[in-house]
């Protein structure tokens, strides 16, 4: 077992808003979890938060479990995965809260997965022109990317500062190339023309360090069914910026 997923022992917790299946501690949960938030008391909500119906013996109260704001059951009335927040069954959620859910349940369920199952490239670390060819996996509890060839690396998301998918048919600087974004802040990837993921430049900071160390991922161009698996690995890459950054900026709403 891998360093970074040494520690992976798991907790069920209950809280008010359901119960949770998470990290026995706190610096092992995903970075694509979000914490639950608090809840709009009841005494400052007296009408439904969405359609302003105003609230009684038979109009009940319900918090969605995502924005922690107050509907009516009407507004209110939907149970939807949450699998950033580790409930183990579905929750309460308002309608534009589980619209946003369903779209990151269905990354959970698609994108990640291809991440987890990894993809081969050739990698070059630094400036070097020298590559290595090494098998690139998400780790199990997402906290990780997994490098494994005649070397292996652990590069910690949380770490990673920039992220540059590369196209077929340019070199770093051209107009085509996508533009640097962070996995978890809220700039997304700009694409450029009808053109193929070819690699993908990574920057990030190793433990213990503030500067930047730079790898270089290709994909290899000797075998087709590889070159489907890398190129599908670099969109779920592509899509881990776009649908995460969605999702907050949506639920901060």
């Amino acid at each position: 077992m891998s360093g970074g997923e040494a520690c992976d022992g798991k907790k069920l917790v209950r809280s008010s808003s359901g119960l949770r299946m998470v990290p026995e501690h706190h610096a092992a949960r995903s970075p694509f979890g979000l914490d639950e938030p608090p809840w709009v008391p009841d005494k400052d909500c007296p009408r439904c938060m969405q359609c302003e119906t105003k609230f009684d013996f038979i109009t009940r109260k319900h918090h969605c479990r995502r924005c922690g704001k107050c509907f009516c059951d009407k507004c209110c009335s939907k149970k939807v995965p949450l699998p950033r927040m580790c409930f183990v069954d579905p929750v309460r959620q308002c309608a534009e809260c589980a619209f946003i859910s369903q779209k990151e349940t269905e990354f959970y369920d698609k994108q990640l997965k291809v991440l987890m199952n990894g993809a081969t490239f050739s990698v070059a670390r630094g400036t070097s022109e020298k590559s290595e060819m090494m098998v690139c996996r998400l780790s199990n509890n997402q906290r990780y990317l997994f490098l494994d060839g005649d070397s292996h690396y652990e590069i910690e998301i949380a770490q990673i500062s920039t992220v540059q998918i590369l196209t077929e048919g340019f070199t770093p600087g051209e107009k085509d190339i996508h533009t640097y974004t962070s996995l978890l802040e809220s700039q997304h990837i700009t694409e450029g023309g009808n053109t193929r993921a070819t690699g993908m430049l990574l920057q990030y900071k190793v433990p213990g360090s503030e500067e930047l160390t730079q790898m270089k991922f290709t994909a290899n161009e000797d075998f087709n069914s590889n070159k489907k698996l890398s190129a599908a690995w670099l969109a779920a890459m592509h899509k881990v910026d776009h649908t995460l950054t969605t999702g907050l900026a949506s639920a901060e709403v």
